[in-house]
């Protein structure tokens, strides 16, 4: 009879590598989408301001892709308004049309009276 060498045991499966993170996506270069929205309102020559689908139009000659940051374009808009930046005319939330706020004299400023004041003291 012919002997039989007993099975050798299952080979251990080497050990796995750990898993290594992902490398984070480098930023964009350039402005920031809410800069070119503004910058879009202010280069725009209209009197009621510029739509909602004007200014995606306007991003999207510029390079932005309106399909994928459709979100972010909106929320930018709404956030612009609510800082000041922009006004709405028309409509709520991220519909309507929009224009540049209009510049406010600053309060720190000293009035003419307190410029005088300081001159005629000293």
């Amino acid at each position: 009879m012919a002997e039989e060498a007993p099975a050798a045991a299952p080979a251990k499966a080497p050990a796995k590598a750990p898993r290594k993170k992902a490398a984070p996506k480098a930023k964009k270069e350039g402005p920031s989408l809410q800069k070119l929205i503004v910058a879009a309102v202010a280069d725009s020559k209209e009197r009621k301001g510029v739509s909602l689908s004007a200014l995606k139009k306007v991003l999207a000659g510029k390079g932005v892709d309106v399909s994928k940051a459709n979100k972010r374009i909106n929320t930018a808009v709404t956030k612009l308004v609510t800082k000041g930046s922009l006004s709405q005319t028309k409509g709520t939330g991220a519909s309507g049309s929009f224009k540049l706020e209009a510049q406010k004299y600053s309060e720190s400023a000293p009035t003419i009276t307190e410029v005088q004041h300081i001159f005629i003291v000293r």
